[in-house]
């Protein structure tokens, strides 16, 4: 890499590029003033602009004509963009790991207490994230056959899907795409990612138009990763105290339902939009798990902000305590919260 760039110059060459990428014309002086992260005069863009030039990072097509990013200038760009987000990505996966085994162990201890406190069997879905942004996504070579694609969310959750090749790929081609696919899809949903952005996403990819499209399954697939939700329980030998649910067929095929995951899941993962907030009752046969169906199942949605909910539910006699586990459930969901705000506010702190 050249000689590092002072922030100010740095951050007006990202803006020449990324303006000049947006719309392929030289990119002038008071262009450039109108950008956010800038708050300088025209004259004073002008001057770094011009000691931009002399660095042989930016050049003037013809005379009187604003500046587009040389060859030079798209390198350090790319160098250095790279260069930040592998910093970002190992700071963001170091964040993200704490965050999940320090989460992981506060659903644990809420299951027992919410288990406890009842007398019946407890469930809490590990969040699920939903609407999220792509942050930005990166793409690394692993082997002549293989690359790496780390996908980072708005929420800073970090994603990785390995993506066979049928053919090499060298680091120049990597970090073209790398800003191709930065450019177009940072800070869409996958709502947003139409078949008008994918087609021009591959027709500027030109012959790697099969990476981007690998890609792009990569994404959806680690964004939609809430099929692998975690699921705590606990108190499933509470199902015991209730002689109507104690009879050993009974009482196996509910401890068997309550072991299978999968229908937990569907039970009491929240729903793809996130917005079905309140206290939910299933009695009887209302309850969506055939096994179930002599129980009741009383569930709620929590809310950690940033788009990621999960449920917690109670399974128990339809002769429970309706209102203490709807009380219950209330506080555990409102104290999650509160704990997931607090978490965020030290992690500010800290940085």
């Amino acid at each position: 890499m050249q000689q590092e760039l002072d922030e100010r110059k740095w951050t007006i060459l990202k803006a020449i590029i990324k303006t000049y990428l947006e719309t392929g014309e030289p990119v002038g002086s008071r262009t450039i003033s109108k950008y956010a992260d800038l708050n300088l005069s025209s004259a004073t863009i002008r001057n770094e602009m011009s000691d931009l030039e002399d660095m042989g990072l930016i050049l003037q097509p013809y005379t009187s004509a604003g500046r587009i990013p040389s060859d030079a200038g798209y390198r350090y760009y790319v160098d250095r963009m790279m260069e930040e987000k592998d910093r970002e990505v190992t700071e963001m996966k170091e964040i993200v790991f704490q965050r999940q085994d320090k989460m992981e162990l506060i659903l644990r201890q809420m299951a027992k207490i919410l288990a406890s406190n009842t007398n019946y069997a407890a469930m809490i879905s590990g969040p699920q994230i939903h609407q999220t942004k792509l942050k930005f996504i990166q793409l690394s070579i692993v082997s002549e056959s293989q690359i790496l694609a780390t996908v980072v969310t708005e929420t800073n959750v970090v994603r990785n899907k390995m993506i066979n090749m049928e053919h090499d790929l060298d680091h120049e081609t990597i970090l073209n795409l790398n800003v191709l696919l930065n450019t177009a899809l940072n800070g869409l949903t996958l709502e947003q990612i139409n078949l008008a952005t994918i087609s021009k996403l591959k027709q500027e990819a030109g012959e790697h138009s099969d990476v981007v499209n690998r890609v792009l399954d990569a994404v959806a697939e680690a964004i939609q990763s809430d099929n692998e939700v975690e699921i705590y329980t606990s108190g499933a030998t509470n199902i015991f105290r209730y002689p109507e649910l104690s009879t050993s067929e009974k009482a196996s095929e509910l401890i068997d339902a309550f072991e299978d995951k999968r229908n937990l899941a569907g039970l009491i993962a929240s729903d793809d939009s996130g917005q079905e907030t309140g206290i939910q009752v299933y009695i009887g046969q209302e309850t969506p798990i055939e096994s179930m169906r002599d129980c009741s199942v009383v569930t709620a949605t929590y809310e950690l902000g940033d788009g990621m909910y999960g449920r917690i539910g109670v399974v128990g006699p339809k002769r429970m305590d309706y209102d203490k586990v709807v009380g219950t459930l209330k506080t555990l969901t409102s104290q999650l919260d509160q704990i997931y705000k607090k978490d965020k506010e030290n992690d500010k702190e800290n940085d």
